[in-house]
């Protein structure tokens, strides 16, 4: 078995004593209370089904690609309605399932064939729960389904100027809510500001009141679609200084936390400006860099933590092979010292040494046909992650090759395009398909 290193506990106890409020048993944020895709959690179920293994399912309104967050005994998600093609803020009870509330947040659920505006994960800091929704609208609750405050980020700051439908997941950390618009500088097929200049950014919003702290301008050499980017904010934290990470458009950037003033840039994963290069993993940081994903199997690249200024091109710590250690649209995961990264391409699941990028091993998922966009989460030396039809991997963490521990069919006739990542917390597995959400594990 491997053992954390001292840097990773370290890393881990300041991340929950300064970003936190929340136990150390909740999933407040979609990846987790260490921001990296993995919990503290010991005794997790290996195997289960949908009739084993079960503490309850609760029938879910329409699909959404979000990930269930959860703080103490309730669950909260967002969803589409199905019926009335309208927008939900949910609250579950995490011991029994049942509906404590509900919120129709807004009509209208998508734009495109391909996804809604209920991908966005809420966030918590275990008294007030925040929901953002691709069209814009943003809102404030009380654990118990108070509304606190409602705003729209394109009424604020102008439409969104992106391709597809835009996501991004909003962050809470040390006080401050965060959102990241990474968008177009023009107008696309008709959507963007025309009033204004189309301007990506990062927004501090005061988590009380809804009103914005800073706006800060965060500038793009990418062109076309290569500047949109679907990708969430994350905080990290090395060498005494703590800071925001971004990426997309071509680039990583780490933010001040306090006033949003950039602290150090690198790009690119796309010297020759390629115009159809946008962005989906997250960044995710751990064994002293930070991973930058390049899209639609172009290389990882690993930036060595602690940096500052404009570093050149060429100022990363290792560059992946193309095509074999990639991730077009999962975010990595980082847990007990290593990388696991999912290429969808190729079904594959792979490990690799966040010192010098090395594929520790690599393994085959045995459904070569289904897509995998749900981004890995572990715990209790498993990981666990989704495929396009609902079913679950679950693989051996800590052995010294690829080991599938169990694969689980969740998914039921409407499961086409599963993406949401499974959520761990309360010694319970959280799976959202698209017509069930299932706590698997111990009951109550």
């Amino acid at each position: 078995m491997h053992s954390q290193p001292f840097f990773f506990r370290s890393l881990a106890l300041s991340l929950l004593a300064v970003g936190l409020s929340t136990s150390a048993h909740d999933w407040p944020h979609w990846r987790g209370p260490q921001f990296d895709g993995s919990a503290p959690e010991q005794a997790l179920p290996t195997t289960f089904s949908k009739t084993e293994g079960i503490a309850w399912t609760a029938a879910m309104p329409g699909e959404g690609a979000s990930t269930p967050i959860i703080v103490g005994d309730r669950v909260f998600l967002s969803s589409v309605d199905n019926a009335s093609r309208s927008l939900l803020a949910i609250c579950l009870d995490r011991r029994t399932g049942r509906e404590l509330w509900r919120h129709t947040v807004a009509d209208g659920d998508r734009k495109d064939d391909r996804s809604n505006f209920a991908s966005p994960s809420p966030v918590s800091d275990g008294s007030h729960v925040w929901f953002f929704y691709g069209q814009g609208e943003m809102l404030a609750y009380t654990l118990d389904g108070k509304e606190v405050w409602r705003r729209n980020i394109q009424r604020d700051h102008g439409a969104f100027a992106f391709l597809w439908t835009f996501s991004t997941s909003p962050l809470w950390y040390d006080g401050k809510l965060y959102l990241q618009v990474l968008q177009r500088n023009v107008p696309v097929q008709g959507r963007g500001r025309t009033d204004g200049p189309n301007e990506s950014y990062l927004l501090a919003i005061d988590p009380l009141t809804g009103r914005d702290l800073w706006r800060q301008v965060r500038p793009s050499e990418a062109r076309e679609e290569s500047l949109e980017a679907f990708s969430s904010p994350v905080p990290f934290q090395f060498g005494g200084r703590t800071e925001i990470l971004i990426s997309g458009g071509d680039c990583l950037t780490g933010h001040d936390p306090a006033t949003g003033r950039e602290l150090w840039r690198w790009g690119t994963w796309n010297p020759t400006r390629i115009t159809h290069w946008r962005l989906v993993p997250s960044p995710v940081a751990g064994g002293g860099v930070i991973l930058g994903c390049g899209p639609k199997d172009a290389p990882i690249f690993a930036i060595k933590a602690g940096q500052s200024g404009t570093l050149p091109d060429s100022g990363y710590a290792w560059q992946s092979p193309e095509r074999e250690l990639s991730s077009d649209v999962s975010t990595p995961l980082f847990y007990r010292g290593r990388f696991f990264v999912l290429n969808k391409s190729q079904s594959m699941l792979l490990c690799a040494d966040p010192a010098t990028g090395k594929v520790l091993w690599k393994g085959q998922l045995p459904s070569r046909r289904q897509t995998i966009e749900s981004s890995p989460t572990a715990a209790d030396g498993k990981i666990y992650f989704m495929d396009f039809a609902g079913t679950v991997y679950v693989v051996d963490a800590d052995a010294s090759e690829f080991r599938l521990l169990h694969t689980a069919n969740m998914g039921g006739e409407a499961d086409r395009s599963t993406r949401s990542s499974i959520a761990i917390a309360q010694g319970q597995l959280f799976i959202r398909t698209t017509g069930t959400l299932y706590a698997v594990g111990p009951r109550g």
